[in-house]
C-alpha cells in the first residue's frame, strides 16, 4: 500500500500512533505530524537531586523544582563565574568562554546562550554583535521601528526562528502557517522557493507602507540569519533545565553532585572530573564503606557525599546489590569472616572482595588493607566450609543447627606503603581519594619551589617579553591530572594541569620547551616546572608558560647540595659498613655528594665521601637507605 493511499484511511479511522518506515519528509508531505521525543538523563539527575534534598526537609515544605525563582542571584553568580561543570548544556570549555564574555544576568540570556553556541552564530559574527550590544559597546539598531518589540530581547539581532516568523507577520501580513512555510524555506535554502517567498514578502510589506528597498533589505537579513536561527521554544526548554541544574548546584551542591556522580558511575573519567569539581566546591567525599554506602553516591545530612559502591571498578551490580540486601537483612558486617560467610560467594567472589579491599570499602573490618588482603584467602576458605556444612545440614553435639561460628583471629600485617595504597585506590576508583602522591615530597619540594599552587599570586607581575603581558618567574610542582596536546603553527604544544592538593594551575608548553621535555609529559607523574606566571585570558585565572620541566628525581638531583646519612657506631657493626656501600653502589652514576654523620656516644664526626661515591638520589635509593639507617636518618640537603 502506498503511503499516500494509506494515510487518509488511517486518519478516517481515528487511529492514534503510527509507526512507519517512511522517512520524515514523506511523512510530513502527506500531512502527518512528526514529533521528536528526547530522552534526557538530566531530568533523572534533577529528580534524584530533589528527592535527596527532600529527605532532609520538613514533609510539609518539600522542594518543588518547578517553582524556584528564575532570577536567583546565587545561580547567576555561579554562571558568571563559569562554575558550570555538570550544568546542563553549559559545561564545555567553549561554552564557559562564551559565558565569561556574555555574563548572563537574566533567564533570557541563558536561552540565548543555548542558541548562540553553534557553529553558524560563532562563525558569522552574530555572537560578537550580541555580546557587544548587551554590554553597551555597540549601538542597538532595528531595521524598522515596528521590529523593536520583536528584536529588543536579542538586542536587535535576529537569533530565533520564531523572530523570522514574527517579522513576516508584522511587516508583510503573513499568516502563522505562511510564516512557518517561510521559515522552512529559508532553513532549506531552496532558490526557487526563496524567490517565490521574496515576492510575497515584498508585496505584503509595501502594501503596509514599508519602503520596498527597506523591505528587500529586511528580507535579506532574515534570509541570512534564518540559516543560523535556532528554534526558541527548544532553546528555552533547554535553558530551563540549565537554570534548574545551576540553581541546584548553587543551593544544594552535595545533593546535586551526588546525583550527577550516580548518573555517570560507569564512566570513570567523568567520575574523576566530577570528584575534582566536588573538591573545588569544598565538598567532602567520603571513601566507600561496605556498612554505609549504597550502590549510588549519597548526599549526607552534613553536606558531604558518600562514595557509591557501584563506582568501584571490577565490582558488578549484582554483587553489590546482594551485599546491600544482606546488610539490611542481617545488620552491619562485623568482620571480614562475617562478610564472607553472609555473602553469596557465587556473585561476591574473590576478585570482587579484593577490589573492595583495594578501594577502601572494607577499611572498617580490619586494621589496614594489607591485613585484609592477607586474611582474605583464609576467610573465603572458612566461609566455603561453613556453606558446605550448612548445605549438608550438619548439627552440633547438642542437636542444634549450625549457627554460630567462632571468629578466627589472625595477626595483622604491616600496611602497604603509601604509594602502593594510593596506586591500588586509583586502580579501583580511578582517582586518589584518601591521599595524594605528592604529599610524601612536600617537605623537600618546599625547598626548591616558590610555594604551593594555592599561594600563586599575580598581584606583583612584572612586564613580560614578546608582548605577552605581565609575567613573573616561579617554580612549582604538582601531579599531572590532565593533559592535552595538539599541533600548532610552531610545532607541537601541550597544555597540562598540575595539582598539588592545595590548588591547580594550567601549564602551557610550547615549541622548543615541548621538544626538550615532551617525553616527561605523562598523566599521574609529579613534575617540577619553572616558568612565567601570567593571567589567562580564557579562564580569568592564572596560567604558567613552561621554561623548564623536570620529574621529581631529576629536580632533586639538580637542586640537591648533598645527601646526609646519620649512622651510629652500633649501626655499623657486624658488616653493616659493607652493606652500606652495597646500597650506594647501584646509584654511583650521579652527581650528588654523600655526607655521613657518624655518632659514637657523645662523639660526633662528619665524613664526606669521595667523588666516586656521588649518587643519583632516586626514590628507590632513599627508601633503601631509610630502611637501613632509619626513617629520620636520611636527609637531602638543598642549595
Amino acid at each position: 500500500t502506498r503511503l499516500t493511499d494509506f494515510c487518509p484511511l488511517y486518519c478516517e479511522a481515528g487511529g492514534g500512533n503510527l509507526v512507519t518506515q517512511f522517512d520524515k519528509d514523506d511523512v510530513e508531505a502527506v500531512g502527518l505530524v512528526k514529533f521528536d521525543f528526547l530522552g534526557l538523563r538530566t531530568l533523572t539527575i534533577i529528580d534524584w537531586a530533589v528527592k535527596a534534598v527532600n529527605r532532609h526537609r520538613p514533609a510539609d515544605d518539600p522542594l518543588d523544582i518547578g517553582r524556584i525563582p528564575l532570577d536567583d542571584p546565587d545561580a547567576f553568580a555561579l554562571l558568571k563565574a563559569q562554575q558550570t561543570t555538570a550544568v546542563f548544556q553549559l559545561e564545555s570549555r567553549g561554552m564557559k568562554d562564551l559565558i565569561r564574555r556574555l555574563q548572563p544576568d537574566v533567564f533570557e540570556d541563558i536561552v540565548a546562550l543555548v542558541a548562540l553556541y553553534r557553529p553558524g552564530p560563532l562563525q558569522s559574527g552574530m555572537v560578537d554583535d550580541f555580546i557587544n550590544r548587551k554590554h553597551g559597546r555597540q549601538q542597538v539598531e532595528y531595521p524598522h521601528p515596528d521590529l523593536e518589540p520583536i528584536l529588543k530581547p536579542t538586542y536587535g539581532v535576529i537569533l530565533y526562528q520564531e523572530q523570522v516568523m514574527q517579522i513576516a507577520q508584522v511587516l508583510a501580513g503573513y499568516t502563522l502557517g505562511g510564516a512557518d512555510l517561510l521559515r522552512r524555506a529559508m532553513g532549506k535554502k531552496k532558490p526557487e522557493e526563496m524567490a517565490k517567498q521574496r515576492d510575497i514578502f515584498l508585496k505584503g510589506a509595501t502594501e503596509r507602507g514599508v519602503d520596498e528597498a527597506t523591505a528587500s533589505h529586511i528580507f535579506d537579513l532574515m534570509e541570512k540569519f534564518a540559516g543560523y536561527g535556532f528554534n526558541k521554544s527548544h532553546s528555552a526548554a533547554y535553558a530551563l533545565l540549565s537554570y534548574q541544574t545551576a540553581w541546584l548546584k548553587a543551593h544544594y551542591p552535595a545533593a546535586f553532585m551526588a546525583s550527577v556522580l550516580s548518573a555517570d558511575m560507569d564512566n570513570t573519567d567523568k567520575v574523576v572530573t566530577l570528584i575534582d569539581e566536588c573538591r573545588e566546591l569544598q565538598l567532602t567525599v567520603h571513601p566507600p564503606d561496605i556498612n554505609r554506602s549504597g550502590y549510588a553516591f549519597q548526599a549526607l545530612a552534613d553536606g558531604s557525599i558518600l562514595y557509591g559502591l557501584g563506582a568501584i571498578k571490577g565490582v558488578g551490580e549484582g554483587a553489590i546489590e546482594g551485599l546491600i540486601e544482606e546488610r539490611e537483612r542481617g545488620g552491619p558486617f562485623r568482620s571480614l569472616d562475617d562478610l564472607c560467610r553472609r555473602a553469596d560467594l557465587h556473585k561476591t567472589n574473590r576478585r570482587v572482595l579484593e577490589a573492595l579491599i583495594r578501594a577502601g570499602a572494607l577499611d572498617g573490618l580490619g586494621p589496614n588493607r594489607a591485613s585484609l588482603m592477607a586474611w582474605l584467602p583464609g576467610a573465603l576458605s572458612r566461609a566455603d566450609q561453613h556453606h558446605r556444612d550448612a548445605a549438608a545440614g550438619q548439627v552440633d553435639l547438642f542437636g542444634g543447627a549450625l549457627e554460630a561460628v567462632e571468629e578466627v583471629i589472625e595477626p595483622p600485617v604491616p600496611e602497604w606503603e603509601e604509594l602502593q595504597r594510593l596506586h591500588e585506590e586509583k586502580e579501583t576508583l580511578g582517582l586518589y581519594l584518601t591521599g595524594h602522591p605528592i604529599e610524601r615530597y612536600l617537605d623537600e619540594l618546599a625547598v626548591f619551589t616558590t610555594g604551593r599552587l594555592a599561594d600563586l599570586d599575580a598581584s606583583d607581575l612584572a612586564a613580560g617579553p614578546n608582548g605577552r603581558g605581565a609575567e613573573k618567574e616561579v617554580v612549582v610542582a604538582g601531579l599531572v591530572v590532565a593533559l592535552r596536546t595538539r599541533n600548532g603553527r610552531r610545532g607541537r604544544m601541550a597544555f597540562l594541569t598540575l595539582d598539588d592538593r592545595s590548588g591547580r594551575v594550567e601549564v602551557a608548553v610550547f615549541g622548543e620547551v615541548y621538544e626538550q621535555y615532551g617525553e616527561l609529559l605523562v598523566k599521574d607523574r609529579i613534575l617540577v616546572v619553572k616558568g612565567a606566571l601570567g593571567h589567562d585570558d580564557y579562564s580569568g585565572g592564572l596560567r604558567l608558560r613552561a621554561q623548564e620541566i623536570h620529574d621529581i628525581e631529576t629536580a632533586r638531583a639538580r637542586f640537591a647540595r648533598c645527601l646526609e646519612v646519620e649512622l651510629s657506631r652500633d649501626r655499623l657493626q657486624n658488616g653493616a659498613t659493607r652493606e652500606f656501600a652495597e646500597l650506594l653502589d647501584p646509584y654511583r652514576d650521579g652527581g650528588c655528594p654523600v655526607v655521613v654523620r657518624y655518632r659514637n656516644g657523645h662523639a660526633r664526626a662528619t665524613l664526606r665521601l669521595g667523588p666516586r661515591w656521588q649518587i643519583r638520589p632516586t626514590d628507590e635509593c632513599l627508601d633503601r637507605l631509610r630502611r637501613f639507617a632509619g626513617e629520620d636518618k636520611v636527609v637531602v640537603r638543598y642549595q
